[in-house]
């Protein structure tokens, strides 16, 4: 994954064009460091897989 790919994914996690997206192991670090300069960033939810892929999933509220 390109480092410029990663707002496009978020925003399209946000408006619903996209309703998961797995980030790999690889590229899991690079992913956050992006999300997380997000406001809304609690509202990304990963779930993690075996072998360490994540599946990231928008969901506004689900920490509350």
């Amino acid at each position: 994954m390109e480092r410029q790919e990663i707002p496009d994914v978020i925003e399209d996690l946000r408006n619903g064009s996209r309703v998961s997206y797995q980030v790999s192991r690889e590229d899991f670090m690079s992913f956050r460091s992006e999300l997380i300069k997000c406001e809304d960033f609690q509202s990304f939810r990963g779930n993690a897989q075996v072998g360490g892929s994540v599946i990231f999933t928008y969901e506004p509220g689900w920490t509350k």
